[in-house]
């Protein structure tokens, strides 16, 4: 059970968990060759590097290792985060396009410079004692690699209130940046679950002056918040959200606890976030937890600027490491940290050519 969430909302993550899923389209991969990355029977195979986690932090990690000469392999369970939504927002030159279309592309991308992709879930890494990584997948197998790149993202826990994890991507939203423009103007409804829910009651009215903030579990508002509320026109309603309503798969209102019904367009909710970090756990990486507006949101991957862990010879990037990295700036922190892993084998192999021109 992720860290910190209550037994009651397991039904609703473990079905959260159920839509993320995004299975293969394996038909881009026809053309590819069989490798000893896609082969039974094969032993391990060395890769410079190994990224864990094919969406856009990952592929553009490796992309970028790739055109870098590295061989590198990447491990994808193919569990975006983002599968539920049907388009992506905000990332130059490809405004809207859909997440699977996206993925289908960068895979292409990344093979046609001669990385690997292999659809499978990375379970354990061991370092070895030549420095190497061991990473063992949930089949069996297992892959060796210089460097590990884990780019698996985070898991989004929403609060117990029914039909909201089916609503998830739909028209129950969280960020305005990903969202706002195709809710513009409509009737926004902010789910209160704690103080950061009284931020995004604020940063929602640029995108629509029909704001309603619903206290539910959020604590009570302050002198200075209720005047803020007032200032910028939003209506507060009190008590406790029991349901949403949803006539014919369509978004219609919020149920409260007491019987009323409250319309609305499209539903606002903080979601807590659990890294996806289990594979890192037999290296003895834990994550930290991280706090905004004095309420702790979730979990996450400590690392340096450039995506560096404590392990030495593993980077993390993405969402994973950076809680609030949307698609276009999780694939930067892809690119990012892999030119600082290039950097890092570059320095290896000098020092051993030195090493080694110094013993001839």
């Amino acid at each position: 059970m992720p860290r910190g969430v209550p037994d009651t909302e397991l039904n609703a993550i473990q079905l959260l968990n159920q839509q993320q899923y995004l299975p293969y389209d394996e038909s881009w991969t026809d053309h590819l060759p069989m490798t000893t990355t896609n082969a039974p029977g094969n032993g391990d195979k060395r890769f410079d590097v190994v990224v864990v986690g094919g969406g856009a932090a990952g592929l553009s990690g490796a992309l970028t290792l790739a055109r870098a000469r590295r061989s590198v392999l990447v491990i994808d369970a193919g569990r975006p985060r983002n599968a539920p939504a049907s388009q992506v927002h905000n990332y130059l030159g490809r405004e809207g396009t859909a997440p699977s279309e996206l993925l289908a592309i960068g895979r292409e991308e990344v093979t046609g410079y001669g990385g690997e992709i292999r659809p499978a879930t990375a379970v354990a890494a061991e370092r070895l004692e030549d420095g190497d990584f061991r990473v063992t997948l949930d089949d069996g197998s297992s892959v060796l690699a210089r460097r590990l790149l884990v780019t698996t993202g985070l898991v989004d826990e929403l609060p117990e209130v029914q039909g909201l994890a089916e609503r998830w991507g739909r028209d129950v939203l969280h960020c305005p940046y990903c969202h706002g423009w195709e809710v513009r103007d409509q009737r926004l409804a902010v789910l209160g679950t704690g103080p950061i829910s009284v931020h995004q009651a604020l940063l929602w009215r640029q995108w629509s002056d029909r704001v309603t903030f619903f206290q539910h579990m959020a604590p009570d508002l302050t002198a200075d918040q209720l005047e803020q509320f007032a200032a910028r026109d939003i209506t507060v309603v009190h008590g406790k959200v029991s349901a949403l309503e949803v006539p014919g798969d369509r978004l219609a209102g919020i149920a409260m606890a007491d019987g009323r019904v409250v319309l609305c367009d499209a539903v606002i909710v903080a979601v807590g976030v659990t890294a996806r970090a289990g594979v890192l756990e037999s290296l003895g990486l834990q994550t930290v937890e991280q706090e905004m507006f004095g309420h702790t949101v979730g979990t996450h991957l400590a690392t340096d600027p450039a995506g560096a862990t404590e392990v030495p010879g593993v980077w993390a990037a993405g969402n994973v490491a950076t809680l609030t990295d949307v698609v276009i700036t999780a694939a930067a922190s892809g690119l990012r940290a892999a030119g600082a892993i290039n950097g890092d084998l570059v320095a290896e192999e000098t020092r051993l050519a030195v090493a080694a021109r110094r013993a001839s």
